[in-house]
C-alpha cells in the first residue's frame, strides 16, 4: 500500500537525521550527541523532554487531552566496530559503528513524534522512549530501575527492529517468545601443574576442561525437552603458555540461550552440576561464573494483536507476517515487556535489488533508508488506533 502524503514528504528529512546519527557513533551510555540531537528536535516540536534517565536516556511526552497512554521506544547505540561500507555518511570515529541499525531506530521514532505532533489525531499520552545501551549495557532495565514507567505511566509499549532478511515494506508482529535470553558463563579451572613428560603428578585443566566441555554439550541433547529450545556455545578455552608444560589453570567461555524462563533455570542448573561432577572426578576445582543476561523477549497477544492490526491498516495484509519462528539472539525491551504489555516488531528493509541485505552486526551493514516512511507509519497507526480521537 502506498505511504501517507505527509510521511513521504517527511520521510527525507528524517534520512539526513539518520545519516548524521550514524557518521556519530556512540557507545552505551555514552550516547551524548546523540541524546542532544533528539532532545533538540523533539522541544522544536513543541513536546516535553526529560532528560538523564539511565544518563543519556531521555522521554518525550506529547498530550492530546484526557486518555490512555502508550509508550513507543527507540535504541541510540552503537557497536565498537571499524566500518567497511565506505559511504559517505561512514561513521567518523574509528572502532564504533552503527552496525544493527539503531540510528535508524532512532530517526524512525523522532519522524514518528514529528508527525504525531503535527497531527495530532489522537486522545491520550505518547510517551516516545529513547535508550541507551541496548548492546549488551541493559539501558532498558536501568531506565526502568530509574522510574520510567513510574514516571511516564504506559498502558502498553511498543519497540521495532530493522530486519535485513525481511522485504522492504514488510513487517513481523509475532506473539509469544520472540527472541532468547542471553546468558554467560566462565569457568576457572585449577588443577595441579607439571611437567608434560609427567602428567601422573599433575592434575590437568585441559584435559577436565575438555570433559566439562562434552558433557556440557549433552545438556541441550539429553536434558532439555526436545520441543523446548537451547543453545550452549562453549566459545573460548584458554590455557598454558608452552607446550611442554602442564598448567595450573584454564578458563572457558560461553553463551547460553533459551527460550522460556523454565528451560533456562534448568540448563543453568545442570550446567553447575555438571561442572561439580568433573572436577570431583578429576581432583580439581571448577569455579562457575554464570552471569544472566537479557531476559527472554516474550510478545503479549493482544499488543501484538493490535500492532499487526495497525501495521495492516497501513501496509495490507499481505506484508504483516504473524507466524515467525523466533531466533535466538537477544534484546533488552525483554525488560519493558516483563513491565508492561507491548509487542516488539521487526520491519523489513530489504530492497529487490539486495539493498538493505547485509546482516547487522557487520561491517558492512547500513540501515536501508527507504525504510522510513513504514517504520513512521507503523508507529503512528499504533497510536491513532489505540489512542483514538
Amino acid at each position: 500500500m502506498p505511504i501517507s502524503n505527509s510521511i513521504a514528504a517527511l520521510a527525507p528529512e528524517v534520512g539526513e537525521w539518520r545519516r548524521t546519527i550514524h557518521a556519530n557513533p556512540e557507545l552505551g551510555f555514552q550516547e551524548h550527541k546523540t541524546s542532544d540531537l533528539v532532545a533538540a528536535k523533539l522541544a522544536e516540536w513543541g513536546i516535553e523532554v526529560h532528560r538523564n534517565i539511565a544518563g543519556t536516556g531521555l522521554v518525550g511526552v506529547l498530550r492530546n487531552g484526557s486518555g490512555p497512554s502508550i509508550g513507543l521506544r527507540a535504541d541510540m547505540d552503537c557497536l565498537p566496530m571499524t566500518e567497511e561500507t565506505g559511504l559517505p555518511h561512514a561513521s567518523t570515529t574509528p572502532g564504533r559503528m552503527h552496525a544493527c541499525g539503531h540510528d535508524g531506530h532512532t530517526a524512525i521514532l523522532l519522524g514518528a513524534a514529528k508527525h504525531l505532533a503535527e497531527t495530532k489525531n489522537f486522545t491520550g499520552t505518547v510517551n516516545f522512549i529513547f535508550q541507551p545501551a541496548e548492546e549488551g549495557g541493559g539501558g532498558a532495565k536501568v531506565m526502568i530501575e530509574e522510574g520510567l514507567f513510574d514516571r511516564f505511566p504506559c498502558d502498553s509499549v511498543y519497540g521495532l527492529h530493522n530486519d535485513p532478511s525481511l522485504a522492504l515494506g514488510e513487517v513481523k508482529c509475532v506473539s509469544g517468545p520472540i527472541m532468547a535470553s542471553a546468558d554467560g558463563v566462565i569457568f576457572r579451572i585449577t588443577g595441579r601443574g607439571g611437567h608434560a613428560a609427567r602428567p601422573h603428578n599433575a592434575i590437568d585443566p585441559v584435559v577436565v576442561g575438555s570433559q566439562l566441555v562434552v558433557a556440557i554439550q549433552s545438556i541441550v541433547s539429553r536434558g532439555v525437552d526436545p520441543l523446548e529450545s537451547a543453545v550452549i556455545s562453549l566459545c573460548m578455552f584458554h590455557a598454558g603458555t608452552a607446550r611442554n608444560v602442564i598448567p595450573e589453570t584454564a578458563e572457558i567461555g560461553g553463551t547460553i540461550r533459551t527460550l522460556s524462563a523454565a528451560t533456562r533455570d534448568l540448563v543453568e542448573a545442570k550446567i553447575r552440576r555438571i561442572a561439580a561432577a568433573v572436577a570431583d572426578q578429576y581432583d580439581a576445582v571448577i569455579e562457575v561464573d554464570y552471569q544472566r543476561g537479557y531476559p527472554v523477549t516474550v510478545n503479549h497477544a493482544a499488543e501484538s494483536e493490535k500492532a499487526a492490526r495497525a501495521a495492516t491498516k497501513v501496509l495490507g495484509a499481505a506484508a504483516v507476517h504473524t507466524q515467525v519462528r523466533p531466533v535466538m539472539g537477544a534484546e533488552d525491551f525483554s525488560y519493558m515487556l516483563e513491565k508492561r504489555p507491548g509487542c516488539y516488531f521487526k520491519l523489513g528493509q530489504k530492497a529487490a535489488d539486495g539493498k538493505g541485505a547485509v546482516p547487522v552486526h557487520h561491517p558492512k551493514y547500513d540501515f536501508n533508508d527507504d525504510a522510513i516512511p513504514y517504520g513512521i507509519e507503523v508507529f503512528s497507526a499504533i497510536v491513532e488506533q489505540e489512542l483514538k480521537a
